[in-house]
């Protein structure tokens, strides 16, 4: 059996969507000849039982900073200032242009820059028990590249780069011009040196291309994992209840012509509100509350805060509907959330708002598994639909097809699989 180094700053027990693609990639390969060990970073709990796992420590470079000017670390600076963050939080203003300026340099590339010489040393020290056959670095953070660049160099190993989001290009990224130009240039240096690139949508794949002009890119979505679902089913909830699990970035995945279409229904009676429930489970974001309170929803609007991602597919699978929110930008257009495929496994019916030309909208119907609503008429329909089925069967009905299957870790894990053999006998090296 070959083996394979997977370099991933996230991996279980962290609970975070992003750990989920190298645990999938981990736990199915093996099927495929591929024996993998994890580098990863120390977490609380316990690493998942059969995966070998090399866990490292990480010198967290903002964290010291902020001691040294008697900063509490756990916080952000803004609130320490008493700048509240609240929904498109302006950050023209000189005091947030000199945090973010700062934070930009001081963790550059990215936050987690300290795990960098932990990584490379332990990663040595593994290389040099035994031989690894591929190296797999998955980001973000970014700073697995580097790591695993600085590895393929060392020790003549084939190394494929794989992009849950995109580095320069990502949708998110908004760093300071000069710090943009640096950083194009350190992305494309390391990647100089990637035997493959490989990313999840095809109009990702087409932008890495773009920029990485002499480079073998595959595309090989995200998944979900079977066994995460194999407990008995859970009991549908008593009301139309409508569910998101996750982040909300500050308003970017923003919830307001939910709030607006459901308010509208409610007053024109045609969705009964002491039937209708909208949760949301995540990090407490004070903007929400006031959005709630706007549109007069707090007997229908339930907002319970972060929960573990146990107790999140929990109320996944309970639920009527699924919520999934897009942010209403084109440069997001090409992206696959991972949340997307924890609801396909769910089998909840799933509801997607915004983002314009979103390839989600391909996704829904190419798997049938929910509606997309670009807006407010197409989302006033997709939800009276699922609200008469819930009314006549007492559930919101959802026929996923069988093309679901296609994009389960272990059919991930055999494209992935099918990409190392490609590579390692490529004669690149």
């Amino acid at each position: 059996m070959k083996k394979v180094l997977i370099i991933s700053y996230f991996f279980p027990p962290y609970p975070a969507i992003g750990s989920q693609r190298p645990y999938g990639l981990a736990k199915y390969l093996p099927r495929f000849d591929w024996e993998p060990t994890i580098l990863t970073v120390k977490h609380a709990g316990t690493s998942p039982h059969g995966i070998k796992v090399i866990a490292t420590d990480c010198s967290d470079r903002i964290a010291s900073i902020k001691k040294m000017y008697r900063f509490n670390s756990d916080a952000g600076v803004h609130e320490q200032l008493g700048i509240p963050i609240t929904k498109n939080f302006d950050y023209s203003t000189w005091k947030s242009k000199i945090i973010k300026f700062s934070k930009e340099v001081l963790a550059y590339p990215d936050p987690q820059i300290g795990w960098y010489m932990h990584a490379v040393k332990a990663a040595s020290a593994a290389f040099d028990k035994e031989r690894f056959d591929a190296i797999i670095s998955t980001s973000s953070p970014v700073t697995a590249h580097l790591a695993a660049r600085t590895l393929k160099m060392r020790y003549n190993v084939p190394w494929v780069a794989d992009f849950r989001d995109l580095w320069t290009q990502n949708h998110y990224y908004d760093k300071f011009k000069a710090i943009g130009f640096f950083e194009r240039r350190l992305e494309l240096r390391t990647l100089s040196d990637a035997d493959a690139l490989v990313t999840v949508s095809v109009p990702l794949a087409d932008d890495l291309r773009r920029l990485h002009k002499k480079k073998a890119v595959s595309c090989i979505t995200n998944g979900y994992d079977p066994d995460d679902f194999m407990q008995e089913s859970s009991r549908l909830t008593d009301k139309f209840t409508i569910t998101y699990t996750g982040q909300l970035y500050n308003g970017i995945r923003d919830p307001s012509m939910l709030f607006e279409v459901i308010l509208k229904l409610i007053k024109e009676d045609r969705i009964k509100e002491e039937l209708i429930e909208i949760r949301f489970f995540g990090r407490h974001e004070e903007w929400l509350v006031d959005e709630v309170k706007k549109y007069g929803l707090e007997n229908v609007v339930n907002i319970f805060g972060f929960v573990s991602r146990e107790d999140a597919m929990k109320r996944q699978a309970e639920t009527q509907l699924l919520l999934l929110l897009l942010w209403n930008n084109k440069r997001e257009r090409g992206v696959y959330t991972g949340k997307l495929f924890e609801y396909l496994g769910s089998k909840r019916p799933i509801v997607a708002i915004g983002g314009g030309e979103s390839i989600i909208k391909g996704f829904l119907r190419e798997t049938n598994a929910g509606r997309y609503a670009e807006d407010k008429d197409e989302l006033e329909a997709a939800l009276l639909h699922y609200y008469r089925e819930f009314i006549e069967f007492g559930e919101a009905r959802c026929a996923s097809s069988e093309n679901a299957g296609n994009y389960t870790y272990d059919s991930i894990a055999k494209r992935y699989s099918e990409l190392l053999n490609n590579t390692c006998s490529s004669g690149r090296l």
